[in-house]
């Protein structure tokens, strides 16, 4: 499934649009270059289109993944475990939607197991699965949210995400260093006490950006 057809994996809906191909791709490209003032016949810039066009397969590769299917194989042979599992500092790059601009950083994530834990290369996997699509960093905090919400039904998902966005420090205001924070907290993690704890232990960024 990818980005045109009719649903988007992870929930979004997108429009049924036809995607162009390779050679319309690599024409729009030249297009560009052009209209940057120089010439995409030079040398330098002649296979310019093509590597373009093969980087956006790997940067935007998330809309061909389902991050639901990655977090179905659970594991329930965790000796009772029902305390938090917390995978933090997983490095992601991602790309702005407004300015196609990236957005570099990390995402924090804990859950509250309930009778099943999942391996924990699956949610790096997952947060790449967001990550690898033209985003709002909102939307990709909540995004990663639900999905290990609605598929592991634990008793609580936090994520926290910290990044620092190119189209605001090398465009704009001209900012670098600045990082913005964003947090979606679920269920148990609601409660101070929990909210607290996993603060705590992924360093409270939450605290640091205030």
């Amino acid at each position: 499934m990818n980005v045109h057809e009719s649903k988007a994996a992870g929930g979004d809906a997108a429009p049924a649009l036809p995607r162009p191909g390779r050679a319309e791709a690599e024409a729009a490209v030249r297009t560009l270059l052009r209209w940057a003032g120089d010439d995409p016949d030079r040398e330098g810039l002649r296979d310019t289109p093509g590597r373009v066009v093969r980087a956006y397969e790997e940067w935007f590769r998330g809309y061909g993944e389902d991050p639901d299917a990655m977090l179905q194989r659970t594991f329930e042979e965790v000796a009772g475990y029902d305390e938090m599992v917390v995978l933090r500092d997983i490095r992601f790059e991602s790309y702005c939607e407004h300015h196609l601009a990236p957005i570099i950083g990390k995402v924090h994530v804990g859950y509250i197991p309930t009778d099943r834990v999942v391996g924990i290369s699956k949610l790096a996997r997952v947060v790449d699965a967001f990550a690898k699509r033209l985003q709002v960093q909102e939307k990709m905090t909540a995004q990663i949210a639900a999905a290990l919400d609605n598929v592991l039904q634990p008793q609580g998902v936090a994520v926290v995400i910290e990044g620092e966005h190119q189209c605001m420090s090398t465009r704009g205001v001209h900012k670098p260093g600045v990082t913005m924070v964003t947090s979606t907290l679920l269920g148990a993690f609601r409660a101070a006490d929990t909210r607290r704890e996993f603060l705590s232990i992924i360093g409270n960024p939450v605290s640091r950006g205030s």
